[in-house]
């Protein structure tokens, strides 16, 4: 083995209740990210059932085409989990108590209050050729194998218990072992341009980005995410480097840019709000209160947001925001002019500074030609000026929600002054 340029990883997800779609593999999506994050290639990803059979042929499979191969599920105390069997009968190894599993698994069991049984007892056997890893969160422990020129790790199913074992032992220990490379990487998060407009916008920066430096295109609905990652020997050097490609992709896209890697909407106007020591009231229609979920998501959110009206109905907009009825009837709900009134509405009932209001068709039924399904409002009103905006997103009632909430606060963080 080499450095972590040259590593190809091969990631196996064990478990009959994702290939029968009760549940999301978000597991693979996650270690991709973090094997990506320090520039290990996941060339694939396996979800196979929990069956002797099917988890030996994949463990071969994988060690024909991977250097490093990350395996979770079937770890658990009961007879349907035989992840661990498989890994002693693949390695021909024989299974044995390891002293410091037991005393981790005890330790837990004691600080909840539980007593162990034999079935957890069980637990602290695995094969004599792995390294045993430490469970933080359960009574699993995972574990480490180097054999035929690959490291394979078996980890715990369940998100919790798996996520600290990849971050906390995992990567270092992979770091440890393969090298020295650095890999640097910062995401610059859009909004309100597509992927490939952008693309196109700034096709002369990425032209003559250095050869060390790659951009990733991450789109998901409403926000286009840029990941820039720097590869070498020095961190600070390559940390510099990004920051100086930064400013010049600032330079042509700074309108659109809001933040940066873990940086959310809701929590930027919160931000903002906070600092300014200004507050936020919201009137929802067709986003049925999303948009005062994401804000009371963010921890101290009271002390900027106050509340919200979730107007569905046209008669809660005459009674609760003041919206008039004849130009309801005029216009409809979806109109610049009601969302408007919702708008300052919600702003005068709350007396806050800021308000946010939306109104629109978010689908699948209820669209005309005039307004067809995706047509939506967004109305912000601000101590000086209350402005509106029309959105024509698409056909998924889910997505046009999401959207609509994610304009709407793209466009109050553009107001707050």
């Amino acid at each position: 083995m080499s450095n972590f340029a040259c590593m190809k990883a091969e990631i196996i997800t064990i478990g009959d209740e994702i290939l029968i779609g009760q549940i999301v593999n978000t597991n693979a999506a996650w270690m991709g990210e973090k094997m990506n994050s320090i520039g290990v290639h996941v060339a694939q990803m396996t979800t196979i059932s929990d069956t002797r059979e099917d988890i030996l042929n994949a463990l071969k499979s994988a060690t024909d085409r991977a250097d490093i191969i990350l395996i979770t599920g079937g770890l658990g105390p009961t007879k349907d989990d035989i992840t661990k069997e498989s890994l002693a009968e693949f390695f021909n190894a024989r299974m044995v108590f390891n002293k410091k599993a037991f005393e981790d698994i005890r330790k837990l069991f004691d600080s909840r209050g539980f007593k162990m049984n034999d079935l957890n007892k069980q637990q602290a056997e695995v094969p004599d050729n792995c390294t045993p890893l430490q469970n933080t969160a359960g009574t699993a422990p995972g574990m480490w194998f180097e054999e035929n020129q690959c490291i394979y790790v078996s980890m715990p199913g369940v998100p919790y218990e798996m996520k600290p074992m990849i971050t906390e032992q995992v990567i270092p220990m992979l770091r440890k072992k393969l090298g020295t490379d650095t890999i640097y990487q910062k995401t610059v998060l859009t909004q309100g341009m597509g992927e490939s407009w952008i693309a196109e916008k700034i096709s002369g920066w990425e032209d003559h980005l250095p050869s060390n430096v790659k951009l990733a295109y991450l789109p998901q609905p409403g926000i286009v995410r840029l990941r820039i990652t720097a590869t070498g020997n020095d961190k600070k050097q390559l940390e510099q480097q990004v920051e100086e490609e930064i400013i010049k992709l600032k330079k042509i896209i700074q309108d659109l840019i809001f933040g940066y890697d873990d940086d959310t909407l809701e929590r930027i106007v919160g931000e903002l709000l906070k600092e300014k020591n200004q507050s936020l009231s919201t009137a929802e229609s067709c986003t049925g209160g999303y948009i005062a979920h994401l804000i009371t998501s963010i921890a101290g959110s009271s002390d900027y947001y106050t509340g919200s009206v979730v107007s569905y109905a046209n008669h809660i907009k005459e009674r609760e925001l003041g919206v008039n009825k004849e130009y309801l009837e005029k216009h409809g709900a979806v109109s610049e002019t009601i969302v408007r009134q919702m708008a300052e509405g919600v702003k005068k009932k709350y007396k806050t500074d800021y308000a946010i209001a939306t109104s629109g068709i978010a689908g699948p039924a209820g669209g005309t030609k005039e307004k067809p399904v995706g047509t939506v409002w967004i109305g912000i009103a601000t101590p000086e000026k209350t402005l509106a905006q029309k959105f024509k997103f698409g056909n998924s009632r889910e997505r046009n929600i999401r959207l609509t909430a994610v304009y709407a606060l793209n466009m109050l963080r553009k107001e707050i002054k």
